[in-house]
C-alpha cells in the first residue's frame, strides 16, 4: 500500500559531518651515535620503505635533525613509536622515535 506524501512535511537533509580522526606524524630524531645503516634498516623494517626511500629519510634526519617516517592514526602511530624505540634499545642505540599531531 502506497503512502501519500504530505506536502506540508519537509524532510531536512541532515549532514553528518564526522570529523576524520587526527593523524599523527611519526618521526625519527637525529643523534650522534646511531649508525646511519641502522636507521635505514629501521625505516625499511617498520615503515615498509624501499632502500632508496629509507636512505632519503635517513639523510633528512641526519641533515635536518628529524625526518618524517609516515602519517598514521593515533593508535598506529603510538605502536610504531613503541616498536622502533624498543628495537633501538634492544640494539643499544639511542635512536629516538616520536609522534606529533599533523
Amino acid at each position: 500500500m502506497a503512502t501519500k506524501h504530505d506536502p506540508s512535511t519537509t524532510l531536512e537533509k541532515q549532514e553528518s559531518r564526522l570529523k576524520p580522526p587526527p593523524m599523527y606524524q611519526v618521526m625519527l630524531l637525529n643523534d650522534d651515535f646511531t649508525p646511519m645503516e641502522f636507521v635505514v634498516s629501521v625505516l625499511q623494517k617498520f615503515f615498509g620503505m624501499s632502500r632508496e626511500r629509507a636512505v632519503q629519510v635517513m639523510l633528512k634526519v641526519h641533515r635536518e635533525g628529524r625526518g618524517v617516517c609516515g602519517l598514521y592514526p593515533r593508535d598506529v602511530a603510538a605502536t610504531k613509536v613503541e616498536q622502533v624505540s624498543s628495537y633501538a634499545r634492544e640494539h643499544q642505540h639511542p635512536l629516538q622515535c616520536v609522534m606529533e599531531e599533523a
